[in-house]
């Protein structure tokens, strides 16, 4: 009988022992407590963001319009990182192709762009931007033909007086030729002539500052960056505004391009599919002087062939 008490004892401690074991395992299992945890932590977000910095560069005419996108898609994504940089549209997508880049900004497709291969680049269409050839307040002309704007491009008007201005200088201020907004203005507005020479500046901002600061100068920005200090002229009498523009009664437009190497994954998707939300469309997009995508009644190819829609 002792014997068989002993056994017992022993046995009934194993077993206290082994249960004891059993509850600890238990409370350490951490999956089912950290989940919830987890989704807390991402409640408020638009999606889930891996915090990876994504690179968007290029455009200098769609800069404004991507920096205020990562602006509000980091405010609702808390750990995610956009970084966004000009360039020019050339820069953009040698930057993407090379994989320097996350995203490369355009203004043009990436087929127009020699050493580029488009085959391995997909393109995200964002918004349309209308461009126009913008003078300093001190020139009175308010309209140009399209013969007039290529004569005083390829130099051969050097003075306002030629085209009903005053007598005053022109003084050109160009872009150079990696930017996409003048690629656009060449092919639409120049047809293609070679620009003479002049001031040449890479950033949006700083032609219009040269503009505005320079009597007789005249150049081209994106509609986006007009303001009160430069005037947007018109090109055989039709202005450059947004009906226009959505017809193609107003030639001279672009499609802003965001293009990534292969599909998009991670958060260079989720930032863009955030822009062609409706928030980002119907607000943002106009806002800041641009046209949302499904407002264009027309389509136009990378060899600049417009159909009706």
């Amino acid at each position: 009988m002792k014997k068989l008490s002993k056994m017992f004892i022993a046995l009934t401690c194993v077993g206290a022992l082994l249960a004891g074991c059993g509850s600890g395992n238990t409370a350490q299992t951490p999956a089912p407590a950290q989940q919830p945890a987890q989704e807390q932590s991402n409640s408020g977000s638009t999606t889930k963001t891996s915090g990876e910095p994504v690179t968007a560069v290029g455009s200098t005419a769609l800069q404004p319009l991507v920096e205020q996108a990562a602006k509000d898609f980091m405010a609702k994504n808390a750990g995610a990182q956009i970084q966004v940089q000009g360039g020019g549209s050339g820069t953009g997508l040698s930057q993407v192709a090379s994989g320097a880049a996350t995203i490369g900004n355009s203004d043009i497709f990436a087929e127009e762009k020699k050493g580029i291969p488009a085959n391995e680049l997909v393109d995200h269409k964002v918004a349309v931007v209308g461009m126009a050839a913008a003078v300093s307040p001190q020139v009175k002309v308010d309209n140009l033909t399209k013969q007039q704007l290529i004569d005083i491009f390829t130099g051969k008007i050097t003075n306002w007086k030629d085209v009903g201005g005053e007598d005053m200088k022109i003084t050109l201020v160009n872009r150079p030729k990696s930017s996409g907004t003048r690629a656009t203005f060449s092919k639409f507005a120049l047809d293609s002539k070679e620009e003479a020479e002049g001031i040449t500046e890479d950033s949006s901002g700083t032609v219009r500052k040269i503009i505005a600061e320079t009597p007789g100068a005249i150049g081209y920005l994106a509609l986006s960056y007009f303001n009160d200090s430069v005037k947007a002229l018109k090109l055989d009498g039709v202005e450059a505004n947004a009906e226009n523009i959505t017809t193609n009664k107003y030639p001279v437009w672009a499609y802003e391009h965001m293009y990534t190497k292969g599909e998009a994954t991670g958060d260079a998707k989720a930032f863009l599919d955030f822009i062609l939300t409706d928030e980002v469309q119907k607000k943002t997009v106009t806002e800041l002087g641009f046209l949302p995508i499904t407002d264009m009644k027309v389509e136009r190819d990378a060899e600049g062939k417009v159909t009706q829609k």
